[in-house]
C-alpha cells in the first residue's frame, strides 16, 4: 500500500532526475576552487552540464505500481548522481562513484534513551512490510540551490511514539554508520564521524518529518544515504542525515555535526530562513533545479521555511527569527 501525501506542491513542480546532478565536477574541471562551490554558481556555466551514467541504482519498492502513473520524471541518473555524503569524498561527484562499498544489508536502526520502550528494528523488515507513504518535498540546500524530489518512506513521529518516549524527552539525537573500513575517503572529510544531527522533540513528531527509504520508486541509492535516512523539508539539507544507525531521545540538547565544526554559520535549528544570511552568502533567493537542461537557470525567492511555515510556523512562537539559523 502507498499512501501519496504532496503538501503545497503539485507533481509538475517535481525537480525532473534529469536535471539532478553534479555542478561540482564541471566546476573543477573549469579550475574553480573550492571557494568558488561553496557560491551560487552562475547559470551559464552550469547550462555545459550533461548527464552522467547511473550509478548505484536502488531497487525497486513493492508499492511503485500503485504510485507512479501520473508522475512524470525524467531519467533517474540525476538524482543519485548530485550528492553531499562526505564519508564517500567531499565533491558531489564522488558518492556516486564510491559509495558501492557500503553494505546495507543486514541494517539495524536502534531507538532508545529516553523511552520506555526501546526498539531494535530490522530496517528491511521495515521497507518491506509497513506501508509506505510518497511525499513531495522541496529540498533546500544551505548552498542557496533548490529542487523538489518524491521521497518513499514513514513518518518519524509513527516510529518515536511505538518507543513511547519519556516526559524527559526534550531532544532526538540521530547518528549515521562510521565505518573506515567501507567509507576509506572518510578520514579526509575534515569533519568529525560518526555524522551526528538533532531535532527537538515537537520537531521530530512532527507530521512533516520523514524517514525516506526510496526516491523516484527505488530504494535509496547508498549515495542518497541507504538504507534509511532523515527528511526535514524546512530545514537546509545538512539536518536531513543519512544512513542512520541510531536514533537516540535525550533531555538536553545534543551535539551536531556542523554546528561543532562551525558554529557561526550553521546552528542546531537551521531552518530555511530568507532573513538571517550564511555569513558568507545570501539567503534571499536560490537556484531552482527545475525543468530543461540548464542546471540552476531559474533564480527564485526563498520562503520562509522553505514553504512550509502554515504547517511549522507555530513551533517557533517567541523565538527571535534571528537565532533560527
Amino acid at each position: 500500500m502507498l499512501i501519496k501525501r504532496r503538501p503545497s506542491l503539485t507533481e509538475q513542480a517535481v525537480t525532473p532526475e534529469s536535471v539532478y546532478q553534479d555542478r561540482r565536477r564541471l566546476l573543477k574541471g573549469l579550475g574553480l576552487g573550492a571557494a568558488s562551490l561553496a557560491l551560487p554558481a552562475q547559470a551559464g556555466v552550469l547550462d555545459l552540464l550533461l548527464p552522467s551514467e547511473p550509478q548505484n541504482p536502488g531497487r525497486p519498492l513493492k508499492a511503485k505500481a500503485a504510485a507512479r502513473g501520473d508522475l512524470v520524471l525524467t531519467p533517474e541518473s540525476k538524482v543519485i548522481s548530485y550528492n553531499n555524503y562526505y564519508e564517500f569524498g567531499t565533491d558531489k561527484a564522488e558518492p556516486a562513484r564510491n559509495a558501492g562499498s557500503l553494505r546495507t544489508e543486514p541494517w539495524t536502526l536502534r531507538i532508545e534513551g529516553e523511552v520506555e520502550k526501546p526498539l531494535t528494528l530490522d530496517v528491511w523488515e521495515l521497507i518491506n512490510r509497513r506501508p509506505l507513504e510518497e511525499r513531495i518535498y522541496r529540498f533546500r540546500c544551505v548552498e542557496a540551490w533548490s529542487m523538489v524530489i518524491p521521497w518513499l518512506g514513514v513518518g518519524l513521529g509513527e516510529l518515536l511514539k511505538e518507543a513511547a518516549p519519556t516526559s524527559r524527552a526534550k531532544y532526538v539525537a540521530f547518528e549515521t554508520l562510521y565505518d573506515p573500513e567501507q567509507m576509506p575517503l572518510a578520514r579526509r572529510s575534515g569533519i568529525e564521524l560518526p555524522y551526528r544531527e538533532g531535532l527537538r522533540i515537537d520537531e521530530a513528531m512532527h507530521p512533516l518529518a520523514l524517514l525516506a527509504v526510496g526516491l523516484y520508486g527505488k530504494t535509496l541509492p547508498p549515495q542518497n544515504g541507504a538504507p534509511i535516512r532523515l527528511v526535514v523539508p524546512w530545514k537546509y539539507g545538512f539536518k536531513s542525515i543519512k544512513s542512520i544507525v541510531t536514533i537516540r531521545l535525550l533531555e538536553q540538547m545534543p551535539p551536531t555535526t556542523w554546528n561543532m565544526l562551525a558554529p557561526q554559520e550553521y546552528g542546531f535549528y537551521a531552518n530555511v530562513n530568507p532573513q538571517v544570511d550564511h555569513p558568507r552568502w545570501s539567503q534571499a533567493s536560490e537556484r531552482f533545479i527545475g525543468e530543461g537542461g540548464a542546471f540552476g537557470a531559474k533564480r527564485q525567492p526563498t520562503l520562509m521555511f522553505n514553504g512550509y511555515a502554515d504547517e511549522v510556523a507555530s513551533l517557533y512562537q517567541g523565538m527571535d527569527l534571528g537565532q533560527w539559523y
